[in-house]
């Protein structure tokens, strides 16, 4: 028979963020292949949910393991491949035109820490996703 291999498919984490307090996420990629990741910060998405004080405009930046910062997102602007992306990992979907961050990448094995902050040092309550896109 064919063998299946486990696998993570999201992770998440929901905090207070803060000028001084942002949220840092950290994920790994294994093996020998490049992943494609899904990685969203929801600040204005978590009303919908009932979460009280969400965080107005997310600011998502991604470094690698040597610490060096290679992109960042405050918007997500209803872009199509994020949209299916998300369809396809299994995420709740984001309201169109919402500040809330969003970004897809294909990164190579290693480490990555996601950090999320508010745009203009807003503060309030963040969740932060990375799923990866099968």
């Amino acid at each position: 028979g064919t063998a299946s291999l486990a696998r993570l498919s999201n992770l998440s984490t929901r905090a207070r963020v803060t000028a001084d307090n942002p949220l840092l996420t950290g994920f790994a990629i294994s093996g020998t292949g490049e992943r494609t990741v899904l990685i969203r910060a929801v600040g204005p998405g978590l009303a919908g949910f009932g979460v009280a004080g969400a965080l107005a405009a997310p600011l998502l930046r991604i470094f690698d393991a040597s610490g060096n910062s290679f992109v960042e997102n405050n918007g997500w602007a209803a872009a199509p491949a994020l949209t299916q992306a998300a369809a396809v990992s299994g995420a709740f979907p984001l309201a169109s035109g919402s500040a809330d961050a969003a970004m897809l990448l294909t990164l190579p094995p290693g480490a990555y820490t996601v950090v999320t902050s508010g745009f203009g040092n807003t503060t309030g309550t963040a969740l932060v996703e990375v799923y990866e896109v099968p």
